[in-house]
């Protein structure tokens, strides 16, 4: 049972086929590219996104899903548990090529403590929301309905709008990283705190500019003071009086940025 391989991951681009029709390559290809570098968390150890999403239970059955996928005839359907190709059944065209269940437990054994305790045994795994199920999509598919939160805090407790406001917020994961783009369309400003260099990468927070947005990602060498003297002060002063939407992005923890931010709380957030 390998849970890490160092391996890198693409799918196949283009129109020849690597499986038997496009029925089967267009899973095939959602899989694979769940396990994209540029797209999944920690690719690696199988990891699509939200610290456990997991695409296969683990690198030998990620092995044999790819395998029947490939071998799949149209009138076939894969089944998959929780991660793992479980069999392989005689239907019809019109059937599913692919039917994947993911995490389904008894309500009475349906506990955190439960799950991990097969996860860790390698008899189940958690797929996310579309880890699992291989449709993620990255933060693109959390953008809408983070915009609509953020105009929606705006007509209720702003007047109508969150232009010249900032939000302080934490997290620019896989989820986290809409945040940013979402407070950008929604009219405000931003400061977003991230633990980890890598997901402020990820989020693809580095530093550009250009008319309209100024975007940075600052290092660990940065001290949390000089990031509110170069970054703060433009989100606060320039972004507060309505003339630019900037967000920025800090690797730290929030705690200690919200008692530094706390003073300037009054400066349009």
């Amino acid at each position: 049972m390998t849970k890490f391989r160092d391996t890198e991951i693409r799918a196949p681009r283009g129109t020849t086929l690597t499986a038997k029709s496009w029925l089967t390559e267009a899973p095939l290809r959602m899989l694979m590219n769940n396990l994209d570098p540029d797209v999944a968390e920690n690719p690696k150890e199988l990891v699509v996104y939200g610290g456990i999403g997991r695409a296969a239970r683990n690198w030998e059955c990620y092995d044999k899903i790819v395998e029947t996928l490939k071998e799949l005839n149209d009138d076939e359907t894969l089944l998959v548990q929780s991660g793992k190709p479980v069999g392989v059944f005689k239907t019809h065209s019109n059937a599913p090529r692919v039917l994947i269940a993911n995490s389904n437990l008894v309500p009475h054994w349906a506990s955190w403590e439960h799950f991990n305790e097969l996860d860790a045994k390698g008899l189940a795994m958690y797929g996310q929301m579309t880890a699992g199920s291989w449709i993620y999509i990255g933060s693109q598919g959390i953008v809408q309905g983070t915009y609509e939160t953020f105009v929606e805090a705006g007509r209720q407790h702003y007047a109508g709008n969150l232009k010249g406001r900032w939000v302080l917020t934490a997290g620019l994961g896989g989820m986290g990283g809409a945040q940013p783009l979402a407070a950008t369309l929604a009219g405000a400003c931003s400061l977003n705190i991230e633990c980890q260099q890598s997901s402020i990468d990820l989020a693809g927070l580095r530093v550009t500019r250009d008319d309209d947005l100024v975007v940075v990602g600052l290092n660990q060498n940065l001290v949390f003071m000089t990031f509110l003297e170069n970054v703060a002060d433009r989100v606060l002063g320039e972004g507060a009086s309505g003339d630019q939407t900037l967000f920025g992005a800090f690797e730290g923890q929030i705690r200690g940025c919200w008692h530094e931010c706390s003073p300037c709380l009054g400066h349009g957030s």
